[in-house]
């Protein structure tokens, strides 16, 4: 049988894409908040408030994303 061992730099790919992964996930949960306040018909200070709570989740999650991409291009690379 044959012995099969990974490289650090398939970590790196594997994690990179589990960070998107992650990423995308929060992306997707912020739209689905969004669009439920939307469709809720708040009042303006309402909607704030949710908006104002979504925003940092947004940004987070595309900071993951963009380093988990990152770290996938980084891996192809060097393999």
């Amino acid at each position: 049988m044959e012995n099969v061992t990974s490289s650090p730099l398939e970590w790196i790919i594997w994690t990179g894409a589990a960070l998107s992964l992650i990423g995308l996930l929060g992306l997707i949960w912020c739209i689905i908040r969004v669009t439920r306040a939307k469709r809720a018909n708040l009042d303006d200070d309402a909607m704030r408030t949710v908006l104002k709570s979504a925003i940092p989740v947004n940004m987070g999650a595309l900071f993951l994303s963009a380093i988990g991409l990152m770290m996938v291009i980084v891996g192809i690379f060097l393999t």
